[in-house]
């Protein structure tokens, strides 16, 4: 038994540290995620305290999104330097190759606008998107609430693309990608299934762009995009009430 036992615990000790860490941050982050900085966590604990505010949807939002950015970033920068000693530009935060990944998303981001444009004519997108409804009926709540977004977009990046990915990639090569992609699905379990079957594609084709050009920027320019124009024009479409999609359909939006 003593014997067994020092064994199990040589082979713990000859662990890679680094993905260790790496795992064990994963999965303490996202459960702070989860507990205390959602908009759940806002709904149970703090809402009585806003709910005269006309704002308190929006506010649930503020909280969410600023949350995760300290869960899916602040937090993981700090591990990076003080627990693994590197620089955050091993994880994504640089430029990288800005010339193929431009070359690569700018046609993707028109190719999904295309996509968008059409799947926002039906009824359940436009009552999807933006979540927060109340979003279409302010112009100054709407920019607010895609700038809160844009925050909320770029922690999710850092935490699977960058934070996750470059972290195990060293051990684990291409099989990172699909690493990272497994947790990424898993957490838009509850959207329109569409996007959750989505994500699936999205987190492997993000997670090779993210490793082509050593940055995730391209991959928050792709996410954010995709985003912001769903809920743009949905919200066109339901202030213009216009959700034909030919070309009179296109101008009259935006008149």
């Amino acid at each position: 038994m003593k014997a067994e036992l020092k064994e199990e615990y040589l082979k713990i000790k000859g662990l890679d540290k680094k993905v260790v860490i790496i795992f064990l941050s994963v999965a303490v982050l996202q459960t702070i995620s989860w507990y205390y900085t959602s908009k759940f966590f806002f709904r149970i604990n703090l809402y009585q305290f806003f709910r005269e505010n006309p704002q308190v949807k929006l506010l649930q939002y503020v909280y969410w999104f600023l949350g995760d950015s300290f869960s899916f970033f602040l937090l993981p920068v700090i591990i990076i330097f003080f627990l693994l000693k590197e620089k955050i530009s091993n994880y994504g935060l640089k430029s990288g190759d800005s010339n193929f990944g431009l070359k690569i998303s700018l046609p993707v981001i028109i190719f999904m606008l295309i996509i968008v444009w059409f799947i926002s004519s039906s009824n359940s997108f436009y009552l999807t998107y933006p979540y927060l409804s109340e979003a279409k009926d302010s112009w100054n709540v709407f920019f607010i609430f895609e700038i809160l977004l844009f925050i909320y977009v770029f922690s999710w990046e850092f935490i699977w693309r960058g934070f996750m990915l470059f972290g195990l990639e060293p051990k684990f090569g291409y099989y990172s990608i699909f690493i990272q992609m497994i947790p990424f699905v898993i957490l838009h379990n509850g959207k329109p299934v569409l996007e959750t079957f989505s994500a699936i594609i999205g987190g492997i084709l993000l997670g090779v762009l993210a490793i082509k050009t050593r940055s995730i920027l391209y991959g928050v320019l792709i996410h954010y995009s995709l985003i912001f124009s769903m809920d743009f024009i949905s919200t066109l479409r339901y202030r213009s009430n216009e959700f034909g999609v030919g070309i009179d359909s296109f101008i009259n939006l935006f008149k």
